[in-house]
């Protein structure tokens, strides 16, 4: 399929028919009906500053159904023993600025979470669209994560810790608050060692968007998702 060239529509081409590497459309922007519309037909924007904006539907999906997160022992003892303080949507800024800015492993400098995406999440966080869990240690903020909620289906944009453990325990609270409001999945976008091993799988793109359709017209869960451990 050509790659879509977006304008002041709000249109986006079938995710089904993506390019083999994922991509579905280039332009438009980041208003927040597009990004709401976006996700839920199973888009999101990545691109890096300087480049018109990207917009991926990947085959295959990197999900976390919340019955499959793995519990393993040693994150559970640390969970148990309160070592860290856990809070929701009560830094989300500082969330995706740490987010934008702590190096990861494999990372080249760049990030994809340019001013524009945190001006276009912060927008989605006031409307109470998008959400942040906040881990701390000793009142410092050590890691977290951010994403949005749409019906039954949260899609993470990204975590980072600067501390050992600390952005397993935001998805570990992260994964219990949503399986007490019978939430479908986590959409984690990408492959990554680190998720696999705490029980996200791949699924096929047909599969997940199948999925998705059901998932994001139940009910969403708006406004503040106050929470503090």
């Amino acid at each position: 399929m050509p790659v879509y060239l977006l304008n002041d529509s709000v249109i986006f081409p079938n995710p089904a028919f993506a390019e083999p590497d994922g991509l579905v459309a280039i332009g438009g922007d980041l208003s927040t009906q597009r990004l709401i519309e976006a996700y839920s037909l199973g888009i999101f924007p990545w691109y890096s500053e300087g480049q018109p904006i990207l917009w991926w539907s990947p085959d295959p999906r990197m999900v976390l159904l919340p019955k499959n997160f793995i519990r393993h022992k040693n994150l559970a003892k640390i969970v148990q023993n309160k070592k860290f303080q856990v809070s929701f949507d009560k830094m989300f800024d500082q969330v995706i600025e740490r987010c934008s800015s702590v190096p990861r492993k494999g990372q080249d400098g760049d990030t994809w979470i340019t001013d524009e995406m945190k001006t276009a999440y912060f927008e989605l966080h006031k409307i109470g669209i998008a959400h942040s869990v906040e881990v701390s240690y000793r009142k410092e903020l050590v890691g977290g994560l951010y994403g949005l909620s749409l019906g039954k289906c949260f899609f993470g944009e990204s975590m980072f810790h600067t501390m050992t453990d600390a952005s397993k325990v935001a998805l570990w609270h992260l994964v219990e608050q949503l399986k007490m409001w019978k939430f479908d999945m986590i959409d984690v976008q990408q492959e990554t060692h680190h998720l696999k091993s705490m029980g996200a799988d791949s699924m096929e793109r047909k599969e997940f968007l199948h999925l998705l359709t059901g998932s994001v017209n139940k009910k969403s869960i708006n406004g503040s998702w106050d929470y503090i451990n």
